[in-house]
């Protein structure tokens, strides 16, 4: 191809990302003043009393910090009551239930919270669910709906852990468009899991990254002691390929034939001020990752029970191979 034309693709490409973040940033302008209720971050909450990392996990321990954080949530529940956010107050009350059983939680600037689903003090085997964007205290059903997937299909022995740990974008922003978010989630997911090394030595600790958390993975996987990192739904981790990302562990990826994330240019470029974009595409051979069958599903659908998908998610984080597995460096 001449340089002329590349040069006149480029253009078109960049031209058509630009209007697609004037479209988004002009949709979230006017969806925010429509809903008529306060935005995640708005809600208030109380300082979390629970902050010091966990112990080694035993039954003892972890019985005493799942209700160390309870305490915490509660007290979140009341104070968002107290000044009539009743959705976020309805969301508290369930997450304190006391079957439910939370490593951390703080209630503020959207919510953080990290769920664990098994019994982590006899895991041998533990995934760690890293979500994407929308992913606040208001939405957290979504995501522990696959965390509890995931465990139900990776049966005894098993913990999975919901690490909302960062403070995610919304889908429509610029913000989802660069790594800022993930610059900033980084390091507290690489403290997350040095954590867990501690209260768990013993176990095979995998990584499950969706969609936007695809990126904060890329962007910790360096500081990561785990035996594998597991890509779906990705837009791109902001390495050029698996080598870039200066990782031991084996890198997956897996993507949907219906995700709409396919369709997202696998570019990277500047604009004033900001860098735009993921890079390349993690399913590429190019890029090296070990790629998997992901069925059908669309962005969302990667934990639906008994899909392709979800059947591989488990047997990687079982050490075992995929169907369809091919690439890998």
């Amino acid at each position: 191809m001449a340089c002329g034309t590349v040069d006149r693709v480029i253009h078109v490409n960049v031209s058509r990302l630009r209007r697609t973040l004037l479209a988004g940033s002009l949709a979230a302008a006017v969806a925010v003043p429509v809903t008529g209720t306060a935005r995640p971050a708005a809600v208030p909450a109380p300082v979390p009393s629970t902050t010091a990392p966990p112990r080694p996990a035993t039954p003892e321990t972890l019985a005493a910090r799942y209700a160390a954080v309870r305490r915490d949530i509660v007290a979140a529940e009341r104070t968002a009551a107290g000044h009539g956010h009743r959705w976020r107050a309805a969301m508290l009350h369930a997450m304190a239930d006391p079957a439910r059983r939370l490593l951390s939680f703080d209630g503020r600037d959207g919510g953080r919270a990290v769920e664990v689903f098994g019994d982590l003090a006899a895991a041998d085997r533990v995934a760690v669910l890293v979500p994407g964007g929308d992913t606040h205290l208001d939405k957290y059903g979504l995501l522990r709906g696959g965390a509890l997937r995931l465990h139900q299909a990776l049966g005894d022995r098993s913990a999975v852990i919901a690490w909302l740990g960062y403070r995610t974008p919304s889908t429509v922003s610029l913000a989802a468009l660069t790594t800022g978010r993930a610059d900033e989630a980084a390091p507290a997911l690489r403290a997350f899991v040095r954590e867990l090394t501690v209260l768990r030595p013993a176990a095979r600790v995998t990584l499950v990254c969706h969609s936007y958390g695809s990126v904060v993975c890329g962007r910790a996987a360096s500081g990561l002691d785990v035996e594998g990192i597991v890509l779906i739904g990705s837009p791109g981790v902001t390495a050029a390929d698996v080598g870039a990302m200066r990782t031991p562990a084996t890198v997956w990826a897996g993507r949907g034939r219906g995700d709409w994330v396919a369709h997202v240019p696998h570019v990277r470029f500047r604009l004033p001020f900001v860098t735009v974009g993921f890079g390349t595409d993690p399913v590429a051979p190019d890029f090296g990752a070990r790629v998997f069958a992901a069925g059908d599903g669309g962005h969302s659908d990667y934990f639906t029970a008994g899909s392709p998908s979800l059947v591989n998610i488990v047997r990687i984080v079982s050490g075992q191979l995929p169907a369809e597995a091919r690439g890998g460096r």
